[in-house]
């Protein structure tokens, strides 16, 4: 039985979801001979540890717990009375980390599997891969932050799997790398990375307004509490920077032109939430109703994409062909076409769910499992 320690930094919904997969497939996992052990958890405050990290683990009834808890709003410090295990908060904390990752990294290794949204996670991060850790993550600030920390974190490329950092659990991160390491340059990814703003502008091509469709995704819970967070566009733009970084380029998330679907003057800073949307959003539908209309009268259709090309890399709403894969998506979905030397006239489309925290966790998951082969 192959055994891989796991250390989870970030017990929130994705984290949470982690956990609750780790356990649904132990039958699954122990078929395939493998054992997750999970020796560790980190929330933003504390760590709660089992004494041998050697021998030890969480069991699976703690587990839940800690689920159970932390779904509640407790902190892990708050689980001392659950078993005879260790907490530590703040500074103690992040030096038990590096401790752990210190004695498992040379010897029976270890993954950290970032399911944060923190960037205070990334020093700690490039400690560990210099201490001889895998490394997971689902947080994409680590690397989207400068780009000696991106070229840090995948120095050594096999120690590392990303792929819940675009797409949620969708191989994105993975066909990329596929086509590259065979050699197939890729001149070209254009992709609607946004699940809210996907179907924000699938809506719109049936006549409806900007601002009835952006308050209904609000309703079915597919934006953030405040929209502006989908619609600036800055989520699209991290994810797009890890793949322009794959293609090669070396920018920063500033070097990316990013369209924002809102004006400055409608920013959290100058307008509240409810003034945004009983207010501001009504005052931009002409605008992109214009925008459909120009489209439309074009023979194309509006979306909110990335598109990395050459030394490009932008973030916006672009007219595309109807017949093509993006303009025939519809709905909530992710899907990035890849054009390269081999898929040059018929591009690598990728297509499914991309955002939730089951599909997210399960894409950490498969990641944890990849590394398998790392492991004794």
């Amino acid at each position: 039985m192959k055994s891989i320690p796991l250390l989870l930094m970030g017990c929130g919904g994705v984290g949470r979801q982690l956990l609750a997969h780790i356990v649904a497939c132990r039958s699954l996992h122990s078929k395939q001979g493998l054992a997750l052990r999970v020796v560790g958890i980190c929330d933003s405050r504390s760590l709660f540890v089992v004494h041998d990290v050697l021998n030890l683990e969480l069991k699976d009834d703690l587990l839940k717990e800690i689920c159970r808890r932390k779904s509640s709003g407790s902190s892990l410090s708050s689980l001392l009375d659950l078993g005879e295990f260790q907490s530590f908060n703040d500074s103690e904390a992040r030096k038990k980390v590096l401790d752990i990752a210190g004695l498992l990294g040379r010897s029976a290794g270890v993954v950290l599997a970032d399911c944060s949204a923190s960037s205070e996670t990334t020093e700690l991060l490039k400690q560990g891969i210099d201490l001889g850790c895998c490394i997971v993550l689902a947080n994409k600030k680590p690397l989207t932050s400068k780009i000696e920390d991106f070229e840090k974190l995948i120095s050594d490329f096999r120690h590392i799997r990303f792929e819940s950092t675009v797409g949620a659990g969708l191989p994105i991160i993975a066909s990329v790398s596929r086509v590259l390491s065979s050699g197939d340059p890729i001149y070209r990814i254009i992709g609607s990375l946004s699940g809210t703003l996907g179907y924000v502008m699938s809506e719109l091509e049936d006549g409806k307004l900007f601002s009835f469709v952006v308050k209904e995704a609000k309703c079915l819970g597919y934006t953030e509490p405040d929209p502006r967070d989908d619609l600036g566009g800055m989520d699209v733009a991290r994810k797009a920077l890890i793949l322009a970084r794959l293609l090669g380029q070396r920018i920063n998330l500033e070097d990316i032109k990013v369209d924002s679907l809102y004006p400055d003057d409608m920013g959290p800073k100058s307008m509240s939430i409810e003034d945004f949307i009983n207010h501001g959003l009504p005052l931009l539908d002409r605008d992109v109703a214009e925008k459909v209309e120009v489209a439309t009268f074009r023979g194309n259709i509006l979306r909110y994409v990335c598109k990395i090309e050459g030394s490009s890399c932008q973030v916006g709403l672009q007219e595309l062909p109807k017949d093509s894969p993006l303009g025939r998506l519809r709905g909530s979905d992710n899907m990035v076409e890849i054009y390269s030397r081999c898929y040059k006239n018929s591009p690598l489309v990728i297509q499914g769910a991309g955002a939730g925290n089951d599909t997210t966790a399960a894409g950490v998951l498969a990641d944890i499992v990849d590394l398998q082969d790392l492991f004794k």
